[in-house]
Order: structure tokens, then C-alpha cells, then sequence
């Protein structure tokens, strides 16, 4: 067995919309917030002098939000659903998490948008159709750019045929190598602003108001998969009552 990881990493360095903090308590400051802790809520005395070196345990604080970082949509995180009330991130089947995984390449898209009909043809192009609770990715190589601000402006999405073609085959994880699966806000907007076509204002996540699915976002290394033939691992991180959780993605290659 071969484990290849798929996911971006969350990284305080890196240019985000959202910025993320990112503070380190070292193991000396460690020591000293233990006792101080420990004195506040337990009534304990204890000198960090006790300590090798006078030094505990470091720790981490991060600010940032569900969506930094390779990241697992719930339903609730897309609007009102008229399907029922729409399930939070953990209250989502494990199944679905865990699953044999089809990789669509669409890098010679560029900056747009991706349908029923590429996407078949991608399918006849590798000889596999997914299955239903297959996870199907889209290789938009975005990720070359992860870190910068063309990361978020420089990508390939789903349209609305193409969600709801894969969600009749019966996928209920469809993922991408993006900051997003509907194309960039910045071509979103612009085709709007031109067309006046409601459709294509961000169809790939208002498709889950009306049909329950998750997405994984913000994938990495898919050059390093094949297009079929493997599983992917991306158990979502159990927040309540979020409508979104961190997920480690990893490619399970026999």
C-alpha cells in the first residue's frame, strides 16, 4: 500500500482572503501559562522551576476559518436546503469519506467553467464512470499557484450541469484542487455582469440547497494520482454544528 497526501497546508505565510494567525506558546511560556492555570482553576501552586529546563509543553493558536486549508463543505454551509434541514459537517456519514476515487484533468480548461459534456468526455477518455459514492475530482492545477493571490482567480469550476450529472450518477463528494468548484468569484460576477444569467452565480454550491452532497476543496499533489484505480481518505474534522471541517486527504494506492 501507498499513501500520497492530497492536501494544502495551512500556512500562516501564505496570501489568503481570510488571514490566518498564527501564534506560538514555546515551551518555557508553556510552563509558566500551566502554572498560572493551574493556580487560577485548581488552586495549585506549582513552581515551573520543577520543570527540566523549566520548560513544559508548547502549544498553538490559530485564527482562521473552516475553509483554509484542504477543507470538507457540509450542506448546511450552502443556504436554506428545500430538501429538509440541511446536515451540519458532523453529522455527515463517514462513508461517504472513504471512497474509490475518479481524477478528471481539466488544466487546459484554464479560468471558466466545466460541464455534463466534458466531463463525459473525460470519462470515455479513461474508461472508468464513477459509481455511485465514488469521489470525483477535478484536476484544475490550481494548486501551482497555493499561496498567492492568483490561487483564487486562476481556476476551472463546475457548472450546474456538471454537478447535478455527477450527483445522478449518484457521487456525493466532489472535489477539486481549487480554492473552489464553482469558477472564481472574479469570473463569476463578469459573466453575470454581462449575461444577466442568475444560473451562473456559484451553481456548483446552490446545487446542494435542492440535492445534499459534500465537496473537498483546495486539494494538492493530484499530478501524483492516477485517474483511477486508487481511494481517497478525507475524513472531515468533527465540528459542531459547522458548515465545514479541515480534512487530511490522502491517495490509498495498492
Amino acid at each position: 500500500m501507498r499513501l500520497i497526501d492530497l492536501s494544502s497546508p495551512v500556512d500562516s505565510t501564505f496570501w489568503e482572503p481570510d488571514p490566518v494567525t498564527h501564534t506560538v506558546l514555546s515551551p518555557a511560556e508553556g510552563a509558566r501559562h500551566m502554572a498560572s492555570e493551574m493556580k487560577a482553576h485548581f488552586g495549585l501552586d506549582f513552581p515551573v522551576e520543577t520543570l527540566p529546563g523549566g520548560e513544559f509543553l508548547s502549544n498553538d493558536t490559530l485564527t482562521l476559518t473552516t475553509h483554509t486549508g484542504t477543507h470538507v463543505d457540509a450542506p448546511s454551509h450552502y443556504g436554506t436546503a428545500s430538501h429538509g434541514t440541511a446536515r451540519h459537517i458532523d453529522e455527515m456519514p463517514l462513508e461517504w469519506f472513504h471512497r474509490p476515487a475518479v481524477v478528471v484533468d481539466v488544466r487546459d480548461v484554464g479560468t471558466g467553467v466545466v460541464g455534463e459534456r466534458r466531463l463525459k468526455e473525460e470519462f470515455d477518455r479513461i474508461g472508468r464512470y464513477p459509481d455511485a459514492l465514488d469521489i470525483v475530482i477535478l484536476h484544475t492545477g490550481a494548486y501551482e499557484w497555493v499561496g498567492t493571490p492568483r490561487y483564487f482567480t486562476d481556476f476551472a469550476g463546475l457548472d450546474g450541469s456538471g454537478v447535478n450529472y455527477l450527483l445522478d450518477l449518484g457521487v456525493r463528494v466532489i472535489g477539486t484542487d481549487a480554492f473552489s468548484l464553482d469558477a472564481p468569484f472574479t469570473h463569476i460576477i463578469d459573466t453575470f455582469r454581462r449575461t444577466g444569467d442568475r444560473a451562473v452565480l456559484w451553481p456548483a454550491h446552490f446545487a446542494g440547497r435542492e440535492r445534499e452532497y459534500c465537496q473537498i476543496e483546495r486539494l494538492a499533489n493530484l499530478a501524483a494520482v492516477p485517474s483511477h484505480g486508487f481511494q481517497v481518505s478525507c475524513f472531515p474534522v468533527k465540528i459542531a454544528r459547522a458548515g465545514a471541517g479541515w480534512a487530511r486527504a490522502v491517495a490509498i494506492l495498492d
